[in-house]
């Protein structure tokens, strides 16, 4: 039975998106295997939820930062075989 310890229960803001995308990978491969005690189970899901809007955050940041770059334009990407992603 996976346990959260205290570490995994504190402020989110200072984890980068990788960490926090791992974090939350983590929580809900626990949560679906369903070998968590309720307690747990909200502690895990509370937790999940501060790890998407992080992330969420995260990603909506780094679009900005795309967007400045491309002078307010966000392109659509193109993969190796010229295909709109």
């Amino acid at each position: 039975m996976a346990k959260i310890t205290p570490t995994e229960v504190t402020g989110v803001a200072g984890l980068k998106f990788e960490a926090a995308l791992a974090e939350l990978e983590k929580l809900v491969a626990s949560m679906e295997a369903g070998q968590l005690p309720l307690e747990e189970s909200l502690t895990a899901y509370r937790r999940g939820v501060e790890l998407l809007q992080h992330c969420q955050l995260k990603l909506e940041d780094a679009e900005e930062k795309v967007r400045i770059l491309d002078n307010g334009k966000l392109r659509r990407l193109e993969d190796e075989n010229g295909e709109t992603a």
